[in-house]
């Protein structure tokens, strides 16, 4: 059922709940993980182009570090693990990977329920409302953690 499972990271600590899952999900299914990574350049728009290169590289050094962190998890559990960084809309370029990467399930990291607040982030919102595939979604606020 679960071939290949996408698990999109922004490089925090809360990102380990969300590893387990996805850890256990891909042990039990014998399936491969494709971590990403996303920069998101949303914000560059107002920067001069000097300063929006050295963000970049920042966050491209981030997410290479973020995900090769989380890639060691899945191979210390002997399982098939990919990883890319990709730059654009995070809520997009998730999407857009569940595609070209052929997944089966995304599981990612959410703000839990509060509700003074949407009960999704932004980009959790936008990739379980419109992928095609199922998302498990999991509580990284640190109240239910």
């Amino acid at each position: 059922m679960y071939d290949t499972v996408l698990l999109p990271t922004d490089g925090s600590e809360s990102t380990e709940t969300v590893v387990e899952h996805a850890r256990d999900v891909a042990a039990r299914r014998g399936a491969d993980v494709h971590v990403l990574y996303v920069i998101d350049d949303r914000a560059f728009l107002t920067m001069d182009d000097d300063r929006a290169a050295e963000a970049t590289d920042e966050l491209r050094e981030e997410g290479e570090r973020a995900t090769a962190e989380v890639a060691a998890a899945f191979e210390a559990e002997d399982l098939e693990v990919t990883a890319a960084i990709r730059r654009g809309d995070p809520g997009d370029e998730i999407l857009a990977t569940v595609d070209d990467r052929d997944a089966d399930l995304v599981v990612m990291g959410s703000h839990g329920a509060d509700p003074t607040r949407n009960l999704l982030g932004s980009v959790s919102q936008k990739v379980v409302t419109e992928a095609s595939i199922p998302v498990l979604t999991v509580d990284v606020s640190g109240e239910n953690a």
